[in-house]
């Protein structure tokens, strides 16, 4: 659930800040808001953090999980994005729609950010050019740019000369001015020509926090390591996210979101992948392990979640790879609602599950269903029931056929919370 204000209360120590502030039109309407990167509930861009670190974390923590739509309430949002993200067209992870891209003025290499923008631009994606100081080196881009942004200074003449200059210069481009404080400093900016505005004396941002679960270092790593090599292997992107709660999230919310309007019903892992592409893959993972996400420490929650993932897919192994692999999905998304601090049915909504496997996680109907019942049955050591479920859905098998797929279960999971542990 994403919530608005001070930190709430979750059960999952690992919480994600984001703050939003909104940009108003001439008419003082709400235009869009800037999502801006927080790692606490003070109010500010942390110390010590990068362009690129808050980028990535703000990209995989925030927009990927909760959803741009969500987090800008439908309206226009403008993001600060690093050059090196820009760079790798990390916007290409997300529609264009109501996308709005900030360059940052730390920027460096323009000439190659130009080329950068200009291919993006074609692909429909608007642009901001933030914190514009009148620099020539930023004369390639203004062209090129929908909007500027402008810092007020003292005095205020310097901004307004600025705005009257640009505009005659752009007349195509618009022109937001920032850090608003006063009435009279509002009023002397309006009557400049100023198309959108932004500060304290409209709003201050507004807090943002979710629940969260990040990756750890080694499932990171390791996922970087398979993608470096120059054949892509599918297969093995696939067995690697499928070993992490948080990348399997993270894959099928940017299969999603690359999916768009269409929104195609994900039944696997393997198929999100697949989905993805080769170039979308690899961009996920570079701009992963440039956030350096990663807890040194996975959650408990996460090794329930591999037990029973490994489970069902032991189970259903017999039917085939297929279904073991949707059965290995509907495992991990079954706590995802508890890891996420959000409801069920919004994960099964968010990330866009084939009904099929909405119906098991929901109602327990089908064999994907029963399944995941009886492993739920056998976590808690309530026998009488599994053995019941069992005969139901595949009465030749044995219960002691049980007692050996929780053993193996629980091995595969201490084997990789072991591996992620020392990593």
């Amino acid at each position: 659930m994403l919530m608005s204000g001070t930190a709430a209360n979750v059960k999952n120590s690992s919480v994600q800040y984001i703050a939003r502030q909104v940009i108003l039109d001439k008419a003082q309407n709400m235009f869009a808001y800037e999502l801006l990167y927080r790692d606490s509930d003070h109010n500010a861009f942390p110390s010590g953090v990068t362009d690129g670190q808050a980028t990535g974390r703000m990209f995989f923590n925030s927009l990927m999980l909760v959803g741009l739509e969500r987090l800008a309430a439908g309206h226009r949002a403008f993001i600060n994005l690093s050059d090196e993200s820009l760079l790798q067209e990390l916007p290409k992870l997300f529609n264009p729609d109501n996308l709005v891209i900030e360059i940052v003025e730390r920027s460096q290499n323009i000439p190659e950010l130009l080329k950068t923008v200009l291919r993006l631009k074609q692909q429909g994606y608007h642009f901001a050019l933030d914190d514009y100081d009148g620099d020539e080196r930023w004369l390639p881009l203004l062209e090129h740019m929908h909007y500027i942004k402008l810092e007020i200074e003292q005095p205020i003449i310097k901004t307004t000369m600025m705005l009257k200059k640009l505009k005659r210069t752009y007349p195509d481009v618009k022109i937001v001015v920032e850090r608003i404080e006063t009435q009279e400093e509002y009023n002397f900016i309006h009557a400049a020509g100023a198309d959108y505005f932004q500060g304290y004396f409209f709003a201050r941002p507004e807090m943002l926090n979710h629940g969260n679960i990040e990756p750890s270092k080694f499932a990171v790593f390791d996922l970087l390591r398979c993608t470096a090599k120059k054949n892509l292997c599918f297969k093995e992107v696939q067995q690697r996210v499928a070993k992490d709660l948080s990348l399997t999230a993270r894959v099928l919310k940017l299969a999603n979101a690359k999916a768009g309007e269409s929104k195609v019903e994900m039944k696997s892992i393997a198929q999100a992948v697949v989905y993805l592409g080769e170039d979308a893959i690899r961009q996920f993972v570079r701009v992963l392990a440039l956030s350096e996400l990663g807890l040194d420490k996975p959650a408990e929650l996460t090794k329930m979640g591999l037990m029973r993932a490994r489970f069902i897919e032991l189970f259903l192994k017999p039917g085939g790879n297929e279904m073991a692999e949707q059965g290995y999905l509907i495992g991990l998304m079954s706590i995802l609602d508890a890891v996420l601090e959000i409801e069920l049915t919004t994960v099964i909504s968010e990330f866009s599950l084939d009904s099929s496997l909405s119906s098991a996680l929901l109602d327990y109907q089908g064999l994907l269903g029963g399944v995941l019942r009886l492993a739920l049955e056998v976590e808690q050591n309530n026998w009488v029931e599994a053995e019941a479920i069992l005969n139901a859905i595949r009465p030749a098998t044995g219960k002691e056929h049980l007692f050996d797929l929780a053993m193996k279960s629980r091995a595969y999971a201490d084997e990789v919370f072991a591996v992620v542990h020392t990593g």
